[in-house]
């Protein structure tokens, strides 16, 4: 009866007790405890004798919100700002929060089919050597465990299937065909020695009065940065910085492809934290930052670095590529299907992006979902790749960068190309792009048509 009471006593909107609301909320009286201490979830009356809670009956949705939030994995600080939207807000920074959780699990399942293939490959090659009879239950004996080759990419856009091979493995490509060059492991080294040819443009745009973008462009390391915030020139700068060669210890030899993933995982992280070092005097760290895309070539491998809405593309065999996925509110609808290409291309919302590399340490779990994707390309000798911020690939679409790219005949006519494709395209943003060639060793020096 006294249960009964007090149901009728919500139900006529008098305040409840913290076990009726704990009940109605599906909340524990603990849990109500320790979200009023956190200042999330307050009561509407504490009885200033005993201390007890009383709530209102209307905080009851708001209290099922938390819950549900809590059971997505959510962290409190971020639920705290999203229980004091309106939910037409709400409903966008939990889509936002979900699609960063998949875009992180889509960065391990990556690295897990490298790893996957990596100890595969090194237990068929114990297996040929003479007198090693292998395990026979493990990955190295059987020569199958490394057919991965429907489980490329995040699963989001179709792969090629194939096994083992890297060409046949799917990725994330633009037209959901076999993207060549996807996460998985590449050969010795190779026996014609390659290197690359390249050259990188920035512009200011014609709307914009700074320029926030930054490019560079070497033998060693092709990247592009695109920087927002009051400190975004100082953000893109002091990433692409860091990916130099000199910054983070690449020697003139070729590196194994699990040094090189280390070598990757290692520079990621110095980007970070020289960003965060660079827009550390702005007023708002937190609000400045850089997407980032880049390659590192070591003669033989090329390591992808990608953070934020920057794009790198892959030309080979007449056919554009994108190697890429954008870590944007707008392409996380695309892969929920809700939206189609078509619609997103004229989405009326701003930019958000999911992640990025942005001022001020963050707690343990947020710097982990904001850690760049790395993964290893393969490369053969013809390909021509192209790295942009969205300063050229939000305004030109993929057609007219691939007759650009192709009818290019170097890399330093293909940049002057791209930008001048932006202006025409009314250059709202600053635009910043890297075309690089993948060529024979001897061939460097020499003039090259395409």
């Amino acid at each position: 009866m006294e249960r009964e009471g007090r149901a009728v006593g919500a139900a006529s909107g008098e305040l409840v007790t913290i076990g009726e609301f704990a009940r109605l909320s599906r909340l524990s009286a603990k849990a109500l405890r320790r979200y009023d201490e956190l200042g999330l979830l307050r009561p509407a009356l504490v009885d200033p004798v005993n201390g007890y809670r009383y709530y209102d009956p209307a905080q009851v949705e708001g209290a099922r919100l938390v819950a549900w939030l809590r059971r997505i994995g959510m962290p409190l600080s971020r639920i705290g700002r999203i229980v004091a939207l309106d939910a037409g807000a709400a409903a966008v920074e939990i889509r936002a929060y979900w699609a960063r959780v998949e875009a992180e699990t889509a960065a391990r399942r990556d690295l897990a089919m490298y790893l996957v293939d990596h100890l595969s490959a090194e237990g068929r090659a114990m297996s040929r050597i003479p007198g090693n009879t292998g395990n026979t239950d493990g990955t190295g004996s059987t020569g199958n465990a490394g057919g991965t080759g429907n489980a490329g990419g995040t699963g989001r856009t179709g792969s090629s299937g194939g096994a083992g091979g890297m060409g046949s493995r799917g990725g994330r490509g633009s037209s959901g065909s076999g993207v060549p060059g996807g996460p998985g492991v590449l050969g010795g080294p190779m026996e014609v020695p390659l290197a690359i040819r390249c050259a990188a443009l920035t512009d200011t745009g014609a709307v914009r009065t700074a320029n926030q973008d930054a490019a560079f462009a070497g033998p060693r390391l092709l990247a592009v940065a695109d920087g927002f915030g009051e400190g975004g020139a100082e953000a893109s700068a002091a990433a692409i910085e860091a990916l130099k060669p000199a910054a983070w210890g690449g020697g003139d030899g070729a590196l194994s492809a699990a040094n090189l993933l280390n070598a990757l995982e290692d520079t990621a992280d110095s980007a970070s934290r020289a960003v965060r070092d660079a827009v550390a005097p702005c007023a708002d760290p937190d609000g400045s930052g850089t997407t980032l895309t880049a390659m590192l070539w070591t003669k033989s491998r090329l390591g992808l670095v990608h953070i934020g809405d920057s794009r790198a593309y892959l030309l080979r065999g007449g056919e554009l590529f994108r190697i890429t996925h954008d870590h944007s509110l707008v392409q996380s609808m695309i892969d929920d299907g809700s939206l189609s290409r078509e619609e997103a291309a004229s989405h009326p919302g701003p930019a958000l992006l999911l992640k990025a590399l942005v001022g001020e340490a963050r707690s343990a779990p947020v710097a982990v979902a904001c850690r760049p994707d790395v993964r290893l390309q393969e490369v053969l000798a013809g390909d021509r790749y192209l790295l942009c911020s969205d300063g050229l690939s939000a305004v030109v679409d993929e057609a007219e960068l691939r007759a650009a790219v192709i009818a290019a005949e170097a890399p330093e006519e293909a940049v002057r190309r791209l930008v001048g494709l932006a202006h025409e395209a009314g250059g709202p943003d600053n635009v910043a792009c890297v075309v690089a060639d993948v060529v024979v060793a001897a061939e460097e020096e020499q003039p090259r048509g395409r």
